[in-house]
This record gives C-alpha cells, structure tokens and sequence, in this order.
C-alpha cells in the first residue's frame, strides 16, 4: 500500500521530518511511504484558482499524489496551539471539488496523525485541530494509538534518529492502524 506522509514543518531538521523517516523505517512489509517535499511550494489558497485548468502546479500535484495515496501519514508541529499554516493551506486545496469533476481528494482517505514537539504537552492541540479539519473532508482518521512526541529532543539523537523505544512502539501501532483502515 502506498502512504504519502506530510510533515508540517519547513525546517529542514524538524523533528517531524525525523518522525516520517522513522515511519519509513518502521513500515509494515507490505506499506511504502513517500515523504511529500513540495509543503514549501504550494500558494496561499485561492478559490478564484480553485478548479482543474487554473490550479497552479504544486496544488495539482499535491492533489493527484493524494489522490494516488491509499492514505495519509501527517507528522504535525504545533503553532500557538493549532497546525502550521502552510499544511492547512495544503489541505485547504487538497479538500475541494467546486466544479464536481475531479472528486476530493481527501474524502473517505484513510488518514494517521502524529506529531513532535519540545514541549511538555507535545502536540496535543494541534493534533486536535488537524481532527477537527478531517472531519470537514469526511477522511477516515485512526484514532488510535496517538503519537504525541512530547520533549522530543530527547527522543531522538543528534543524527535525527528516533531512538525512544516507547515512541517506536506507538510509531509502529499507528502504522498497523492506518494499514487495517486501508485494508478496510
């Protein structure tokens, strides 16, 4: 099965990103994920460009990618108590169909949300809010385990490593859980 996994972070060192390539190396056999990198790219959205012959190129190959995925892998950050600007924007253009021609591509996709944080609370809110956001797009979300990496630097090492045996755990469970929705 093939996961696209979208880390909602830009910083080339996040600790989502490390989360994602964890992921990878954690999949189950029959899972692949691809790590999107084109989160920097997409526009503000626009709904003035919301339909299939004006979307500019990231959105219409964010699209097809998410409409290719047989589900989503979402490693979120927290941003003054919700997610990054710049994912919601990605799924503000991955969620539409105003014309009704080329379906949504977020709708019934089975959906995993994890995310990483330096703080004592993780991402507890943020991963609240990106909830809140699937239930709009009608995606199937796992809802459990959670995977909110609190103080994560000392979760992963100086190469970017995860090396918290607990977190692997969780990591490996809610990837079993998002391949039983797929399967599903």
């Amino acid at each position: 099965m093939k996961i696209l996994g979208i880390n909602g972070s830009l910083r080339a060192d996040s600790h989502n990103g490390a989360l994602l390539r964890a992921a990878q190396k954690f999949q189950p056999r029959d899972m692949e994920i691809e790590i999107y990198a084109g989160l920097r790219d997409i526009p503000p959205y626009d709904m003035d460009f919301d339909s299939e012959h004006l979307w500019p190129a990231p959105v219409a190959d964010l699209r097809r990618r998410v409409t290719e995925a047989d589900g989503l892998l979402i490693a979120t950050p927290e941003f003054n108590y919700s997610i990054p600007g710049v994912l919601k924007n990605a799924l503000d253009w991955a969620s539409t169909d105003w014309a009704k021609t080329t379906g949504v591509p977020l709708n019934r996709k089975p959906v995993a949300i994890m995310g990483a944080a330096p703080t004592n609370f993780g991402t507890v809110r943020a991963q609240l809010a990106l909830r809140q956001v699937f239930v709009w797009t009608h995606s199937d979300v796992v809802v459990k385990p959670e995977v909110m990496v609190f103080r994560s630097y000392e979760r992963f090492d100086e190469g970017g490593n995860l090396v918290d045996e607990t977190t692997v755990d969780l990591l490996r469970g809610l990837l079993d859980a998002l391949a039983e929705k797929v399967r599903s």
